[in-house]
C-alpha cells in the first residue's frame, strides 16, 4: 500500500516540476519551479487523505489553492501594472486536478493531461503565430468542418439502406469526416508553417491535403521552369509517399484489428517509395518547395462530391464482392484507385472489420488501387509537366510499380 501511495506522489511530483520547471523559464511570478510541485503534490496528499477523512477534503484544497492563487494576484496588482493574462493561475488549478487523479491512482490519465499542459504551455509563441496566420477563410474551414463532424453526423440514421445494404448514411459520413480531418490537419500545417517550406515537408504537406493537386501543381511549374525539375520530382514523389501513409493511417482506423494482417505488405511498398523519394532528396536537399494556394477541404460541395463516391464505391464493392469474388474486387480497386486512394481503401477495409472479405483480399485490393494511382499521376505529368519531368518521376514511379507488382506476386496468402 505505501509502495503505491510513494508512486503516486513520485508521478505527481514529476510532472509539477516538469510544469513548473516551463513556468520558471517563462518568468511568471505567480507560481515556478518549486511552486507548481507542492501543487500537484497538494492534489495528490488531499486524494490519498480522501480515503480515510472524505471527499470534502479535496475541494477544500481547491478552495484553498484557489485563494492562495487570489491572494497572489491581488498582491501582484499592488506592486505594478496588471497582467491580463490568466495561463498560470489557470494551470495552477488544473495542476492540483492533475495531482488529485494521480492519488486516486488514474496515472495514466494524469500523466496524459500533464503531458498536454507542458505542450501547451511551452508552444506559447508558436500558437500564437498559428492564430495569428488564420484568417477568415481558414476559420470558415474549421467552422465547415465542425459543422461535418459536430451537427450533421450525430442526426444522420444508423442503419443499412439500398442494394445489398452497403449504405449506412451515419457510416458514410464518418467516413467522410476523417478524410476531411486528415486534409485539414495538413491544410492548417500549410498555415502554420507557411508557403515556403523544405521538400520534403512540402511534398508531405501537400500529400496529406491531396497528392493529385501537388502533382499536378508542381508538374505545371516544371514544365515552364526546367531549373524545378529536380525539386518538382521529389515534391510529387514525397506527396505519392504521404498518400501512402494516409491509406496505412486509414487501415487502421477503419479496421484496427486486421491492421498487423492488412498493413506489412502495404508497409513494404510505402518503405519503397521512401528509399525512392530519399534517394531523390539527396540531389535537392538544400532546395525549398514553395507550395501553391490550398484550398479549403472542409468545404461542403468536397464532402458531398467524396460522400457520394464513396457510396459509390460501397456499391461497385457489394456488386463485385457478390457476384465476382476477388477479381471483380481487383477491378474495382483499379478503377476507383485511379482518382481516389480514400474510398476504396475505408470501404474494402471497413469490409474486414465486419468480417466480410478476406484480409489477403483487402491488402490485395488496396495495393492495386495504390499502383492505380500511380499509373494515373505519371499520365498527370506526362500531360500537364515537361519531358525531363516524366522521365524521373516515370523512373521513380516505376520502382514502386515494380515493387508492387513483386509483393503481389511472393507474398503469402
Amino acid at each position: 500500500m505505501e509502495a503505491l501511495l510513494l508512486q503516486q506522489l513520485a508521478v505527481s511530483f514529476g510532472l509539477g516540476f516538469l510544469l513548473g520547471l516551463e513556468r520558471q523559464r517563462s518568468d511568471s511570478s505567480i507560481a515556478g519551479i518549486r511552486t507548481f510541485p507542492f501543487i500537484s503534490v497538494l492534489g495528490t496528499v488531499c486524494a490519498q487523505m480522501a480515503h480515510t477523512f472524505g471527499g470534502w477534503i479535496v475541494g477544500a484544497g481547491l478552495l484553498a489553492l484557489a485563494a492562495v492563487v487570489m491572494f497572489a494576484n491581488f498582491a501582484k496588482l499592488k506592486a505594478g501594472p496588471p497582467d491580463a493574462g490568466m495561463t498560470t493561475e489557470v494551470a495552477a488549478l488544473l495542476l492540483y486536478a492533475v495531482g488529485v487523479l494521480a492519488g486516486m491512482d488514474h496515472l495514466a490519465v494524469a500523466t496524459v493531461v500533464g503531458g498536454m499542459m507542458f505542450v501547451l504551455l511551452h508552444l506559447k509563441q508558436p500558437l500564437h503565430r498559428l492564430a495569428a496566420a488564420v484568417g477568415e477563410r481558414d476559420m470558415r474551414a474549421i467552422v465547415q468542418f465542425v459543422v461535418l463532424s459536430l451537427i450533421i453526423l450525430p442526426v444522420l440514421p444508423h442503419e443499412d439502406y439500398g442494394p445489398y445494404g452497403v449504405w449506412n448514411p451515419f457510416h458514410i459520413w464518418l467516413m467522410v469526416v476523417l478524410i476531411v480531418g486528415i486534409s485539414l490537419s495538413g491544410y492548417m500545417a500549410y498555415k502554420f508553417l507557411g508557403a515556403r517550406t523544405g521538400s520534403l515537408l512540402g511534398g508531405a504537406i501537400g500529400g496529406l491535403i491531396s497528392s493529385t493537386a501537388t502533382t499536378v501543381s508542381f508538374a505545371r511549374r516544371a514544365s515552364s521552369q526546367a531549373t524545378v525539375v529536380p525539386l518538382a520530382a521529389v515534391v510529387i514523389m514525397v506527396a505519392s509517399c504521404t498518400a501512402l501513409a494516409r491509406v496505412l493511417m486509414e487501415i487502421a482506423i477503419v479496421s484496427p484489428a486486421l491492421f498487423p494482417v492488412i498493413a506489412p505488405p502495404i508497409a513494404v511498398l510505402f518503405a519503397v517509395a521512401i528509399a525512392i523519394a530519399g534517394s531523390l532528396y539527396f540531389l535537392v536537399r538544400k532546395q525549398s518547395a514553395p507550395l501553391p494556394e490550398q484550398q479549403n477541404p472542409a468545404e461542403l460541395k468536397a464532402a458531398l462530391i467524396f460522400g457520394g463516391l464513396y457510396a459509390l464505391v460501397l456499391l461497385a464493392v457489394g456488386v463485385a464482392k457478390n457476384h465476382f469474388g476477388p477479381p471483380g474486387l481487383f477491378a474495382v480497386g483499379f478503377i476507383s484507385g485511379l482518382t481516389d486512394m480514400d474510398a476504396i481503401t475505408l470501404s474494402i477495409a471497413q469490409l474486414a472489420g465486419e468480417g466480410k472479405a478476406d484480409p489477403a483480399t483487402v491488402w490485395r485490393t488496396i495495393l492495386i488501387a495504390a499502383l492505380a494511382n500511380f499509373f494515373f499521376k505519371f499520365a498527370i505529368v506526362a500531360a500537364v509537366g515537361s519531358r525531363m519531368l516524366a522521365r524521373r518521376i516515370g523512373v521513380a514511379f516505376g520502382g514502386v510499380v515494380a515493387a508492387g507488382g513483386f509483393i503481389l506476386w511472393v507474398w503469402p496468402g
